[in-house]
């Protein structure tokens, strides 16, 4: 980016309006790694990466070194997961209500819907 550091953004906003809010990309930055439609958790960072860049050690797929808090997650926040839809994301809330907070990401296995191939899917992308 133009402006690489610390942007503060209002919440529900999107790995795009992060980028913008720093300059943009770069003209050699290579975004197609990057969902740019997704919507930003609260203290994660960002990695807009060029071409043969390596990212940072830990840091997953897509730019985001931050897992999605399952214990404070929001419904839309849920539905950003992959094989997360919105009653799959109401189901994770409603589990966080009858039950409490997980003490486990493996808990997630208890709520409906979530099978063996989605929570694999999952396990890498939450934390709590």
């Amino acid at each position: 980016v133009v402006t690489p550091g610390l942007v503060t953004l209002p919440a529900g906003s999107r790995v795009a309006d992060a980028v913008a809010a720093a300059g943009g990309a770069l003209p050699q930055a290579d975004l197609s790694t990057i969902n740019l439609a997704r919507i930003l958790v609260d203290g994660e960072q960002v990695a807009v990466g060029v071409p043969g860049a390596v990212p940072a050690p830990g840091a997953p797929a897509g730019g985001s070194s931050a897992a999605l808090n399952i214990n404070t997650a929001t419904e839309s926040e849920l539905e950003e997961l992959p094989g997360v839809g919105p009653v799959l994301a109401g189901r994770i809330v409603q589990w966080r209500t009858d039950n409490g907070t997980f003490t486990s990401v493996d808990q997630l296995q208890e709520v409906d819907g979530i099978g063996p191939s989605t929570f694999e899917e999952l396990r890498d992308q939450v934390t709590v």
